[in-house]
């Protein structure tokens, strides 16, 4: 596994990290993911991502998270790297959604009982809320720091200028926000116009999710919607519709720089993700321990020559998801 150091401080982050957004929730098979988080801590994967509503159901893969590290990682804590998130819906009522310090609070103590933990390394403000003040998430996220139940904070989903306001906040109370999160492929490169050089002005990291579009830039849509592909579950969160014949006909044209690299069409898409020295690591989910082996294996070619990168931006030009 590769290391790499967030953003400007000491903090290394390996840059394949397991994300468990989903198969890891009480609807899942608790075997498969026990051996999914075993397999990717004895290969490297150091860095954990939960948030408090993943499941299914909300707060599950939590549970079974804190369940796992209790029967087979509790000695090895200090080599984990285990963050957190509240900000969007969790529970009925008011104080169940949001940014408010009444939501972040709670949260942030239900989301330790349930893991188990005493702290999270990383804890993050889910996304940002137009109701809420930006000064009151932030200082809820200070106070979490400085009450002992988070090592660091971060943000996702945030807009720039939230983010920028955010982060100067947090650096004038020396709680210095560690790392942003946001969505980053070759299908969405938004972080690319202001974000990243953002997190590089303030010293922060930057840890990208659904880097293969929800498994769009793999092989597995080159011939069609298979029955058992996220596109064919019904409300997922990667449409039917999404599958379009234009960026499927794209895929297939990556696929053959891919195949020319040695690389699948997935590897190659992690590697070029991971091209810019401003993204410190890639947010993974995997249904198998065999998914996430190929993941890993991204990392033994992660080169491009000028020529490929030209090439690569032509094909994409136009595609969006």
């Amino acid at each position: 596994m590769e290391y790499s150091y967030c953003g400007t401080t000491g903090l290394q982050l390996p840059k394949i990290s397991l994300g468990l957004w989903h198969n890891f929730g009480f609807v899942d098979d608790y075997e498969t993911a026990r051996e999914m988080i075993l397999f990717a801590f004895e290969n490297g994967v150091t860095h954990f991502d939960l948030a408090n509503n993943y499941g299914p159901p909300p707060g599950s893969a939590e549970s079974n998270f804190g369940k796992i590290l209790k029967e087979n990682l509790s000695s090895h804590r200090d080599q984990m790297i285990i963050s957190s998130k509240a900000g969007y819906y969790m529970w009925e009522g008011p104080y169940g959604d949001g940014g408010s310090r009444k939501y972040l609070m709670a949260s942030i103590n239900q989301s330790l009982k349930r893991t188990g933990l005493e702290y999270f390394d990383i804890f993050y403000s889910h996304r940002y809320d137009k109701n809420t003040p930006l000064e009151e998430t932030m200082q809820a996220l200070v106070d979490i720091v400085r009450q002992g139940k988070a090592l660091y904070v971060g943000l996702s989903n945030y807009p720039p200028v939230q983010a920028r306001i955010a982060l100067n906040y947090l650096n004038e109370r020396d709680v210095p926000c560690l790392i942003f999160q946001h969505k980053y492929s070759m299908f969405n490169r938004q972080p690319e116009d202001e974000i990243l050089s953002i997190t590089k002005e303030y010293g922060a990291g930057f840890i990208a999710f659904s880097p293969l579009a929800q498994g769009l830039l793999t092989d597995k849509y080159l011939h069609g919607i298979p029955n058992d592909s996220r596109a064919a579950i019904p409300n997922g969160f990667l449409r039917k519709e999404q599958v379009s014949p234009f960026l499927i006909e794209k895929v297939k044209q990556l696929n053959e720089i891919a195949g020319e690299r040695g690389q699948t069409m997935a590897e190659m898409a992690l590697a070029w993700a991971l091209r810019d020295p401003r993204v410190t690591s890639l947010i993974v989910g995997t249904r198998n321990t065999t998914q996430l082996k190929y993941n890993i294996n991204a990392l033994q070619n992660l080169s491009f020559t000028k020529e490929e990168l030209i090439k690569i931006d032509t094909i994409l030009e136009g595609a969006t998801l």
